[in-house]
């Protein structure tokens, strides 16, 4: 039987916020082991990395997701009770739901929504504007997700809804005033959203036909029953919230491609497949989670070690996606590699692995690579625009990573 390398020491929780994305690659080089046991909040907790770590960890006959995540997570990012929270068939029976909501013309209805806002924000700004990119971004981003979800949603709550959307994405590893605001904000916009889905059922309001909101207000479970208000509106918030995030790569788009100004070159005449490779690259390379955490549904033995039963793991997003077996030079950002990269469920990871319709890969992923795809082709060849002098750096302790100068842009206007 072999040990899995234990990392000294009563508790890592500050190591966590202390390192951020680089907590369980740090300790993977350390060990020099795909796995390694730590101890978090009190718990032992054994953290993967890697494709192989990967294949594991999404064997829905090997780990389970109830009880996995952290309350903290549940009152702020993620909500209770959600898909994210479920197993077997009441999994696959709600996961069904979301993938029907992302199908191919639906996908391509939500980037013609960003199109349509990013539009707008260059009519408003006519001959220039002073922006933060991130900060545009997530207004952008709430205004087109929630009539993309058949939200309404009017004028006047723009501001107020994009900032509380933004605090469930930005607190999951804050502590204080900024938590509590968070948990603040997701309690008014479930609350927001549970009565519009009562609206619907009332026959108050009607959503067009596809969206989420009218979706979720008429989904049923297993047993036949309408889901609370309140749960509908965590899983609506599951499709607009991390709508919202994509401000995160946004943000890290225009970091791209402000020092790579070399490969900015290839974006000219807005052709698909460079457009791609640059977001996937942006995926890739830049922090977005850090990790996902699961409890071993029973007993096994993976490699000569035990993994026991109820045993928190989690798997390592930032790093299986920069393993080097897999992606050479995995520092650089070189969109080109998605030319002829060999890409799996489980060695590019930035939302998650494994299978989208049976396990818990997000649903959301192709809606992320539409918006970005459309938003990269506004900031490479349909706005023109000043770089001022700024703080391009980021730090990876902080969960999430956003540049710290939010991408600061001038004179912002039509190209």
């Amino acid at each position: 039987m072999t040990n899995i390398p234990k990392e000294e020491g009563l508790d890592h929780t500050i190591s966590v916020l202390k390192e951020g994305y680089d907590f369980i690659p740090n300790r993977s080089r350390q060990f020099n082991s795909n796995l390694f046991e730590t101890s978090l909040l009190g718990e032992r907790v054994i953290c993967m990395t890697g494709e192989e770590a990967g294949e594991i960890f999404y064997d829905n006959n090997k780990f389970i997701r109830s009880g996995a995540a952290p309350k903290h997570a549940q009152k702020t990012l993620l909500g209770e009770k959600g898909v994210q929270s479920l197993d077997g068939e009441a999994h696959h029976h709600r996961k069904a739901m979301f993938m029907e909501l992302m199908n191919p013309e639906h996908i391509r209805q939500l980037g013609k929504l960003i199109a349509d806002e990013w539009e707008r924000k260059l009519d408003g700004w006519g001959d220039g504007e002073t922006i933060r990119l991130y900060q545009v971004a997530q207004e952008v981003l709430t205004r087109a997700a929630v009539r993309w979800a058949g939200v309404p949603l009017e004028e006047k709550d723009v501001e107020k809804r994009t900032r509380q959307l933004a605090q469930l994405f930005e607190s999951p590893a804050s502590v204080g005033m900024k938590y509590r605001g968070a948990v603040h904000a997701r309690k008014e916009l479930e609350k927001w959203i549970a009565g519009l889905v009562e609206d619907v059922r009332q026959n108050k309001l009607q959503p067009p036909s596809g969206t989420a909101l009218l979706t979720f207000s008429e989904h049923k479970d297993l047993e036949g029953k309408l889901l609370e208000p309140r749960i509908a509106a965590v899983e609506v918030l599951n499709i607009v919230r991390p709508i919202v995030a994509i401000s995160i790569y946004i943000a890290f788009t225009g970091h791209a491609l402000l020092q790579h100004p070399d490969e900015r070159a290839a974006l000219e005449g807005s052709k698909e497949e460079p457009l791609e490779h640059f977001v996937q690259e942006v995926r890739r390379l830049y922090p977005f989670f850090p990790f996902n955490g699961a409890r071993v549904k029973d007993d096994f033995e993976w490699k000569g070690m035990t993994f026991e039963k109820g045993t928190l793991v989690l798997f390592d997003f930032y790093g299986t996606s920069r393993e080097e077996k897999n992606w050479p030079d995995p520092d650089q950002f070189r969109p080109g590699r998605f030319a002829s990269a060999s890409v799996t469920p489980f060695n590019f990871v930035p939302q998650g692995g494994g299978d989208y319709a049976t396990g818990h890969r997000c649903a959301g992923e192709w809606a992320t690579i539409e918006v970005m795809k459309v938003t990269l082709d506004y900031l490479a060849n349909k706005m023109a625009y000043d770089i001022p002098e700024q703080d391009m750096g980021y730090s990876k302790a902080s969960m999430p990573a956003v540049p710290e100068s939010e991408i600061i842009m001038e004179n912002v206007r039509r190209r």
